[in-house]
């Protein structure tokens, strides 16, 4: 009798034991008071981009930044928007990304993405778009006498009919893609191969070119005005540089 007395006790306390653990992440019962002050601290309402708010101008959600709102650690683009910032960047500024393997397959896939719909899987100007009459004389990469500073620049500001991808690309794709670009350059011109870079050749670059330093290059610092308004000029001196 003392035995099963014992084995009783034992499983009473167990039970007791288990039943005092609970979920540690369950709410606690009694600390509970189903009343929830300031609501709107802890579930923020949910806006969509393009609805109409009355606390904006404009009854508009979407809005832009602040005017001269610059991204942490990122510099302002400094080649102007103008013919002679296309040719202030096409003789000055440098890829400071080393010729690799990864960066080139990299810039394929991105000039697949966002270029080979109007300028052709090979450059030769034979989207998908001019293919369909879409768009209209968009040329050769053959034809065409470009660096990889001016690629950059076009793709930073849009030139012509071509818009601007800086907004849709970062630094360093946009520096992928100028190392494409220069590839189906010298492939349709029948130019030398470029050769790729090895570890060691990585490690000894100074990625410091001109002063350019992909972490610090700023994105998105141009403005609807600016970009609209150089447009003009850059179409009669570059009517026949539709997009790099």
């Amino acid at each position: 009798m003392n035995r099963y007395f014992q084995t009783f006790i034992y499983a009473f306390a167990s039970l007791v034991i288990v039943s005092c653990g609970g979920d540690s992440n369950a709410v606690d019962a009694k600390s509970d008071r189903s009343v929830q002050y300031f609501p709107n601290m802890y579930e923020s309402v949910g806006y969509e981009t393009y609805q109409e708010g009355d606390i904006f101008e404009g009854n508009v959600e979407a809005q832009l930044p602040v005017e001269g709102t610059v991204n942490r650690g990122w510099l302002p683009y400094e080649y102007a928007n103008s013919n002679e910032g296309y040719a202030s960047a096409k003789a000055d500024l440098k890829n400071p990304l080393p010729y690799t393997e990864e960066n080139l397959a990299s810039g394929q896939e991105l000039y697949n993405i966002y270029c080979a719909i109007c300028h052709g899987t090979k450059g030769d100007g034979k989207g998908h778009l001019v293919k369909t009459e879409k768009i209209l004389g968009v040329p050769s990469y053959a034809d065409r006498d470009i660096s990889q500073g001016s690629i950059y620049h076009v793709m930073y500001w849009g030139i012509n009919y071509m818009g601007s991808y800086a907004s849709q690309t970062s630094i360093e794709e946009r520096w992928q893609i100028a190392h494409h670009v220069d590839a189906l350059t010298r492939d349709l011109k029948g130019q030398d191969v470029q050769e790729f870079v090895t570890v060691e050749d990585v490690t000894s670059l100074d990625t410091h070119t001109e002063g350019h330093v992909v972490e610090e290059h700023s994105v998105e610092m141009h403005n609807e005005d600016s970009h609209d308004g150089d447009h003009d000029s850059q179409e009669e001196n570059h009517s026949s540089t539709e997009g790099e």
